[in-house]
């Protein structure tokens, strides 16, 4: 386990570097600049511009950023005064970790009851109905989802706030629209695992037994058809976080995902650059974290 851990640690150093670079440059490629205005007069820009370097060869500005990144400093914002980067994220990245940890919740605690449900009532009305709502799930995107609830349950019944998070009734509509299509996605992949494990020799000795078909069901089988779930909730994460970015944006939420798309529109190098290190952090520390639940669940399981 302590082996696995250090070679994904490694992994992870060299996939951030990778990373890191990536996003630098071709950051630099796009067209424009953080202190290009209408207002400002080109003095006033090539002031700005080498007051915080950007007047100097990109690799040059590439190898400070890299050695300051080292020291753990990500910069300071060039649009909001005064902060670091890494006060925006501590300050932005919990809201959307109260929205995206919801939807996550959500997902699994009704999708997997709904999958075992659907693969015990096989090709009944109830699993039929089951897969039709998994199939309208996943057709709906997030930003499609959001701009429906929007639109009949914020403007035309009135019957749940449409702006941030600051009460519960704030999270009903943009928390659905994050969980429906991953819902419907762990729904599906639970009732096909369940229906592989349905016919093993080890349920058939544990019926045989006398245990009763929920402990067959949620101790014995589900244990072993929850694997191929957990291996989806890395990128879960993932798409929760990056689909969160839209939805956000839309209920007018201010979280890291709404601050990160304001920074790539004004060119807020500083902040793009530490919210891309910061998700992709994030989602080498869940991938790492699932692995290790692996072992967890199945203690068979040999990390390599």
């Amino acid at each position: 386990m302590v082996i696995f851990i250090i070679k994904r640690a490694i992994l992870a150093v060299v996939t951030m570097f990778i990373v890191t670079t990536i996003t630098f440059f071709v950051m630099f490629m796009v067209p424009g600049g953080p202190f290009l205005s209408e207002r400002s007069s080109q003095a006033t820009i090539d002031m700005m511009n080498a007051k915080y370097g950007l007047d100097q060869p990109v690799y040059v500005q590439y190898g400070n950023y890299i050695k300051n990144m080292l020291k753990g400093d990500l910069g300071m914002s060039y649009k909001r005064t005064g902060y670091s980067v890494s006060e925006i994220i501590g300050e932005k990245f919990p809201v959307s970790a109260r929205l995206g940890g919801t939807a996550i919740t959500l997902s699994i605690l009704i999708a997997v009851p709904l999958g075992v449900l659907a693969a015990r009532r096989r090709n009944t009305w109830v699993d039929r109905l089951i897969m039709a709502f998994c199939t309208l799930g996943i057709s709906f995107p997030s930003f499609v989802l959001s701009t429906i609830l929007l639109y009949l349950f914020g403007i035309y019944f009135k019957l749940l706030p449409t702006i941030g998070l600051s009460t519960p009734l704030h999270y009903v509509m943009p928390v659905i629209a994050l969980s429906l299509s991953p819902t419907a996605y762990i729904t599906r992949l639970t009732r096909s695992n369940m229906l592989d494990v349905n016919g093993m020799d080890y349920l058939k000795t544990a019926r045989a037994k006398g245990l009763s078909e929920m402990v067959v069901l949620f101790k014995h089988a589900l244990r072993n058809a929850i694997l191929p779930v957990v291996t989806y909730l890395g990128p879960l994460i993932a798409s929760i976080l990056t689909g969160g970015f839209v939805v956000e944006r839309i209920f007018s939420i201010p979280g890291l995902g709404t601050y990160f798309i304001d920074s790539i529109n004004g060119r807020d190098y500083p902040m793009i650059m530490g919210t891309t290190i910061f998700f992709a952090g994030l989602i080498i520390l869940s991938n790492l974290v699932v692995d290790i639940l692996y072992k967890v669940i199945d203690p068979r399981i040999k990390l390599n």
